[in-house]
């Protein structure tokens, strides 16, 4: 049954029911919107999570100085623009990593990178921050994501170096688009694939079973091995990235 309203008692439920126990250590992606209403907003589900992996547990969250991703001009359609996101100063209390993940970073016990490409850890291990989420990849950790997809799990552009030239380049954007959107201000995209790629690695998870699925609220909750994932994904660059973006070479 999908409730209206959860609270924190709810999220402790959802979490145990997920297999997030003490000393777990998590990499979490969210949207605080998805649950429908939480009592307590983004700080009761932050404080269900510390709970929930306990003072030998760490929690991960995405701390990138990233714009909402901005609507495009007539302009940027004619110069072949797909995305365009602007890189925050890194002083501002809202990005577009949500509500939880932006509520987390600013927390006093909370450690943060100053980078644009940045993590902000939690507990135990939180001092692996500046390893980004490679310490959650190479200690087994685990992914929550709360209301989103397999698109907001930072762990696999870990992977991205396996990708060819030529598939990179399809989302690299031109000379003259750069001196309009110079790197060190904007992340700018300039391409898609005929497929969305990471859906059929989601797809694969689902089939070998790594994913364990719950609702909270309104919120579809998965939980997996983020190394099992991601290596999924690294798999199918190293075989056939060709096939797997859609492509033919």
């Amino acid at each position: 049954m999908i409730n209206e309203i959860v609270n924190k008692k709810d999220l402790l439920e959802g979490f145990n029911k997920l297999g997030i126990m003490p000393g777990t250590v998590l990499e979490v992606h969210s949207s605080l919107s998805s649950f429908g209403y939480v009592e307590g907003g983004a700080l009761a589900v932050i404080d269900a999570l510390k709970e929930s992996v306990g003072i030998e547990g760490s929690i991960f969250m995405p701390a990138l100085k990233f714009s909402l991703e901005l609507p495009l001009t007539n302009r940027d359609k004619e110069l072949g623009l797909t995305c365009k996101i602007k890189i925050l100063n890194g002083n501002e209390t809202r990005s577009a990593m949500g509500l939880i993940a932006d509520t987390f970073r600013q927390m006093e016990d909370v450690a943060v990178g100053k980078d644009t490409i940045s993590t902000a850890a939690w507990g135990k291990h939180k001092d692996e921050y500046l390893n980004g989420l490679n310490y959650v990849i190479n200690t087994d950790g685990y992914a929550l994501l709360l209301g989103v997809d397999i698109y907001k799990l930072t762990a696999m552009h870990y992977v991205e170096g396996l990708l060819p030239q030529d598939i990179s380049d399809i989302f690299k954007p031109s000379k003259e688009v750069q001196k309009i959107y110079p790197s060190e201000q904007w992340l700018i995209e300039t391409g898609k694939p005929p497929v969305k790629p990471w859906y059929t690695i989601q797809q694969m998870a689902y089939q070998k079973g790594y994913v364990k699925e719950i609702v909270i609220g309104k919120c579809k909750c998965m939980y997996f091995n983020v190394k099992e994932v991601v290596d999924l994904y690294a798999n199918a660059l190293r075989k056939d990235p060709y096939s797997l973006y859609g492509l033919r070479k």
